[in-house]
């Protein structure tokens, strides 16, 4: 239990950090509007224009809380209510955001394609590894263990992966509204803020994930050593 702590619970005071910083940050820079006064639809509606995707990439609002995303499957840019029809720093950022995601499929992308590819594959390994591990521990299986391992490290993979994909969407949207005027140079630090408070989200699910790898990894030694 005392290793468990130590790998664990860093991770999860980052975690908690990102939470809060994203939320804040987020809320700060929604109550600063925009001064071309456009809304997130509308930047996402002219980015995609001005990179040849205004007729494959359908923007549409939907539910929740920054539950915006780009599916590169059925060329959907999803953005949530408060950022589809709000004019403020932080609406704009996110849905340049998602259209650094749309560009870098257009692009092709290595490490979005990449992540593409995981996706099914994290998700099976993810469900399985646990398990795994865990009725290696239950019959003392060193073998068990290292097969939930094996498959958890498919799932850090996964993290890993989708830091230089979050990370080139926001440079991209940052320069792409810059690039068509929808950004003034004293507007673009609140965004970057935003984009920067976001990402490191996936930064924390990363760091997680690793600190549950390095866990595992720990008990499969100790087995072996046994």
């Amino acid at each position: 239990m005392g290793l468990y702590l130590i790998f664990i619970v860093p991770a999860l005071l980052l975690t908690l950090y990102a939470q809060l910083k994203v939320k804040t940050t987020f809320k700060r820079y929604s109550k600063v509007p925009s001064s071309r006064g456009i809304t997130g639809a509308e930047a996402a509606a002219t980015l995609l224009r001005r990179n040849g995707l205004s007729s494959v990439v359908k923007v549409q609002q939907v539910g929740g809380n920054l539950s915006d995303h780009y599916n590169p499957v059925n060329h959907t840019l999803n953005l949530s209510q408060t950022v589809y029809g709000q004019n403020s720093l932080a609406a704009i950022g996110v849905a340049a955001h998602e259209c650094g995601h749309a560009i870098q499929h257009q692009q092709a992308y290595g490490p979005l394609a990449l992540r593409h590819r995981l996706v099914p594959i994290t998700n099976f390994a993810s469900g399985l590894s646990f398990p795994i591990i865990l009725l290696g521990f239950i019959f003392y299986s060193a073998d068990l263990v290292l097969v939930g391992v094996i498959a958890f490290s498919l799932v850090v993979l996964f993290h890993l992966v989708t830091l230089p994909v979050e990370f080139n969407a926001s440079r991209r949207a940052v320069a792409q509204l810059s690039e068509a005027g929808l950004l003034t140079a004293q507007e673009s630090p609140g965004v970057e803020k935003v984009l920067r408070a976001a990402a490191l989200t996936y930064v924390a699910a990363a760091f997680s994930a690793i600190a549950n790898l390095l866990y595992y990894l720990l008990i499969f030694a100790g087995m072996r050593d046994d």
